[in-house]
């Protein structure tokens, strides 16, 4: 009996546009997907700061009948998608428009989910659920993170059971993704800490992965490299353009990572305390990261080698185990150096909780390609790790 081989397969949205002034062509690119009463999905902010309507404005200019839909928040959850398939379907909308971070992306994503098959966004929780084409969907991205405009992951929370769903599906993936770094330049400094921190957990979690493969490894390492390079610039000063932009395409190469690589065990433990607490999901990562990368270090020492050199760090002359080392350390040193708190304590998580969100976050998908498998102690360690932030 022959071996059977896993097939590798490659997810990217078809087209993707980049550079400033982007945002300028989303009218004609609707178009070209036969779009015409778009429902711009996008967050209260946003709603009212004046961007969702600048958006609406130019999709007017290219013949469109736009509408704005503000109710995706932060760890969107099952009721935001509920409010927002019935607006879709009372303003006959037949496309849709997500404009935002994540929490735009995923809402959007499970809009329009329901919008082709019916049912309730718990439905599709797991990988591949539904079995209808996806409305035409274009992301409009104004975070560099989340990378969430050109994946086909779905987070949303199941209000009910207090847990992150994952959704993981090849048609929730946007046909069109528009990064322009000159929607990012308004981004606090902390946001744009959270979310690039939340960009450097993608890659080197799918850097490490089980799953990894060299056209995910290229991605991965240089956006591991440009994070450490532009984030600190991004954050220090958020005005400067070539930072805003490098940190667009390093979050972007890490979509492209984590898209075909996935994650481990840090998402799936971050996931769990967006579910329990609505915590910054980047904010969560950032603090985990050092902590999980600690736990998997004997699962592939010469990776964390690799990232600690993609980080800047001097590994000449020094062991396989040392050099590893090196790249926890950076990490952490990135992490304090743009300001993300220093345990899990500061955010108000509870630790007699750990024990319901280790046994949820073993279930997560995420888990799968976990370089180093743990046992739900294991997992609890790790939260009690870094809640203490030691």
């Amino acid at each position: 009996m022959g071996v059977v081989l896993m097939s590798t397969y490659y997810f990217l949205p078809t087209r993707n546009v980049f550079g400033e002034n982007a945002v300028e062509e989303v009218g004609e690119l609707m178009r070209s997907l036969g779009g015409n009463r778009p429902l711009i999905v996008t967050d209260g902010f946003l709603a009212q700061s004046g961007m969702a309507e600048q958006l609406a404005t130019i999709l007017r200019g290219a013949g469109l009948e736009p509408i704005i839909f503000g109710g995706a928040e932060p760890n969107p959850t099952d009721k935001n998608v509920e409010s927002g398939i019935a607006f879709y379907h009372d303003h006959n909308c037949d496309c849709i428009i997500s404009l935002g971070g994540g929490s735009s992306h995923d809402c959007a994503k499970g809009i329009g989910l329901i919008a082709s098959n019916g049912g309730r966004i718990q439905d599709y929780e797991g990988v591949d659920r539904s079995t209808n084409p996806m409305v035409p969907l274009m992301a409009v991205n104004t975070t560099a993170g989340t990378a969430s405009e050109i994946t086909r992951f779905c987070i949303i929370t199941d209000t009910a059971r207090k847990v992150k769903m994952a959704i993981v599906d090849w048609r929730v993936t946007p046909q069109i993704a528009v990064n322009d770094p000159l929607l990012m330049k308004g981004m606090p400094a902390g946001l744009t800490a959270a979310t690039g921190m939340d960009a450097l957990t993608h890659a080197i979690e799918a850097y490490v992965s089980t799953a990894a493969n060299p056209l995910t490894d290229a991605a991965a390492l240089m956006a591991i490299s440009m994070i450490q390079q532009y984030l600190p610039k991004a954050v220090a000063n958020g005005d400067y353009m070539k930072a805003r932009d490098k940190m667009a395409y390093a979050q972007y190469l890490a979509g492209i990572a984590f898209n075909n690589a996935s994650l481990g065990y840090v998402h799936a433990m971050a996931h769990q305390l967006g579910g329990f607490y609505n915590l910054p999901h980047g904010v969560c990562n950032a603090i985990l990261l050092p902590y999980v990368e600690e736990f998997n270090l004997i699962g592939n020492l010469n990776r964390f080698r690799d990232i600690a050199n993609a980080m800047g760090e001097n590994i000449q002359g020094l062991s396989t185990d040392d050099a590893a080392l090196k790249a926890i350390a950076a990490i952490r040193r990135l992490s304090k150096q743009v300001g993300i708190p220093a345990n899990l304590k500061e955010l108000g998580v509870k630790p007699e909780d750990f024990d319901v969100m280790a046994e949820n976050a073993m279930k997560d998908v995420c888990m799968l390609t976990n370089p180093r498998k743990a046992t739900k102690q294991q997992v609890i360690e790790i939260f009690q790790r870094a809640y203490d932030g030691n």
